[in-house]
């Protein structure tokens, strides 16, 4: 029986996931609300609210890519089934950049407006570098020669994976290196990266479950032959 040793490691990233993601809304904060007892007008408060749209397009992107990093992580995790040290290091790796990602989200509602200053969009898409890297060194562990995968995991599906995560660090360098030109381009280029990472999960799933029912349903030449001389036997 291939009982699978990962529940703990599960949980404890899900608690992390979920703190990252509740972390990005303390930083929404409107101003001249601070004040007990004052309340904006309707023509003031519009005008205050619209000023705001940096922020809340930081914390779009943060939480959008938040969201599909644990996505990722739980689609690994259907088909790691076993632990061992290193790969709770890993995780732990994973989970620091996760975490951090709030601290360059702050940074980037206040210098988003500014696209001719480079340094907060620097560290965000370095983070988000930093990210992809982590992912791709826990998948990469786990998968080689099937070292922590389950027994019963689909070989189209784990091939798939390795392939789509040979883009993530490569494509995110090209976002950081944009960052040092274009702030708002690498921004835009981060959101549409999570959107990617997010989509395929699906459509390769769906790949490779049909892989593998044509695999095991496909009869062969040699065998329907076979199978044909000995109805006429």
């Amino acid at each position: 029986m291939d009982e699978k040793e990962t529940g703990r490691l599960e949980a404890f990233s899900d608690g992390v996931f979920a703190v990252a993601i509740t972390l990005l809304v303390l930083n929404i904060r409107i101003p001249g609300l601070d004040t007990p007892g004052k309340l904006l007008s309707d023509k003031d408060l519009w005008p205050v609210l619209l000023g705001e749209w940096p922020m809340l397009a930081a914390y779009t992107t943060s939480f959008t890519t938040i969201g599909i990093m644990w996505l990722n992580h739980h689609r690994l995790f259907v088909h790691i089934r076993h632990t061992d040290t290193i790969l709770l290091l890993l995780n732990l790796l994973l989970l620091l950049t996760i975490v951090f990602i709030p601290v360059p989200t702050a940074l980037l509602a206040e210098y988003f407006v500014r696209p001719d200053l480079h340094a907060a969009a620097i560290v965000y898409t370095g983070t988000c570098l930093g990210m992809a890297c982590c992912f791709n060194g826990l998948w990469r562990y786990a998968s080689y020669h099937n070292r922590l995968l389950g027994k019963n995991a689909n070989p189209h599906a784990v091939n798939a994976i390795s392939r789509q995560y040979l883009f993530g660090p490569l494509t995110y360098l090209i976002t950081f290196g944009l960052a040092w030109v274009n702030t708002p381009a690498s921004i835009i280029v981060s959101f549409i990266l999570a959107l990617f990472f997010a989509l395929p999960s699906h459509s390769l799933d769906l790949l490779a479950s049909s892989s593998a029912s044509a695999d095991s349903t496909e009869v062969s030449p040699a065998d329907r032959a076979g199978t044909a001389g000995g109805s006429e036997g």
